[in-house]
């Protein structure tokens, strides 16, 4: 009884028709709206529907509309999921976007397939609300086939850059050949955590751009003495200033002053010992005032 009379409560308030310049005079009418759609969002479907049709179909502000839209998403019902895809397909400002998220939520494989169409347009809007709502329902194979059918840079530095916040590391590794030396790419690799990958990479020295990013990027994502063993061994053989640059910028981003102390009391060049101890300042290394008070050292 309790659940009939809540389905009649919002049937009497969303069968009020309103004009949108009379509902925006009464906020508190607009406000209980809203409610009643929240309520009617674990109504039985058979229910729900018709009301969230009517609504939409209405002269309902764009707030109350998008929560009508949240209904749709919660609705297991083939029409509903028809319609959440005609309005991301046809529908006006803002309620476009907030129906291709819906479509993420609701995470029909249906709805979400017709989304690979709306990619396909020059609206950049459209296509990173596209890629939010694969995000939302962590569709990676989704968002893999869109990086990987990309048809400029643009495009699959935003799908990679997805796939990284995704975790998907796999496809990420997949898409190595068709990244080159994409830095987006490798920052979407230390996003995923996939330190194996950056490792390889970071050891890779046959394309010097990708190797220097990669060094970088481990620094950023860490892992332990494995990782920084790695960048000071990378100093250590690199065969350009490049990479001996990058290798110390990963363990200042690592925060790595051992490796760094390492290396200064193995130098035998002024010159790098400089370079060195400057780094040691920016780290706010422990042994930094030892360092500087033996360099000022006057033989006896």
């Amino acid at each position: 009884m309790k659940e009939l009379t809540r389905i009649l409560a919002v049937v009497a308030l969303l069968g009020y028709h309103a004009t949108a310049a009379a509902q925006a005079a009464d906020p508190d009418r607009e406000e209980l709206q809203i409610a009643a759609l929240e309520a009617l969002a674990s109504a039985p479907p058979e229910r729900a529907l018709p009301l969230a049709k009517k609504v939409l179909a209405g002269t309902h502000s764009e707030e109350v509309k998008e929560r009508a839209l949240f209904v749709l998403s919660q609705i297991d019902l083939p029409e509903a999921q028809q319609m959440l895809a005609e309005f991301a397909r046809s529908g006006e400002g803002e309620l476009r976007y907030e129906a291709i998220r819906m479509i993420g939520i609701g995470g029909d494989p249906a709805a979400l397939a017709e989304l690979r169409s709306l990619y396909a347009t020059n609206d950049e809007e459209l296509r990173e609300a596209v890629l939010e709502a694969y995000l939302i329902a962590d569709d990676e194979d989704a968002v893999y086939e869109l990086a990987a059918n990309a048809q400029s840079e643009g495009e699959f530095e935003d799908a990679v850059e997805i796939l990284g916040a995704m975790n998907a590391r796999e496809h990420l590794r997949r898409l190595r050949d068709k990244a080159g030396t994409s830095e987006e790419w490798i920052e979407a690799i230390a996003i995923s955590g996939d330190v194996d990958t950056l490792r390889e990479l970071a050891l890779d020295g046959s394309d010097p751009e990708r190797q220097a990013n990669a060094i970088e990027s481990l620094g950023i994502v860490g892992g332990g003495d494995e990782v920084t063993i790695t960048l000071v061994d990378i100093y250590r053989n690199a065969g350009s200033d490049e990479i001996r640059e990058a290798a110390l910028d990963g363990m200042l981003i690592a925060d790595y002053d051992e490796g760094v102390l390492t290396l200064y009391r193995e130098s035998k060049s002024a010159a790098e010992k400089k370079e060195l101890l400057e780094y040691l300042v920016m780290m706010d290394s422990d042994e930094i005032w030892n360092i500087i008070d033996s360099a000022l050292e006057t033989p006896e």
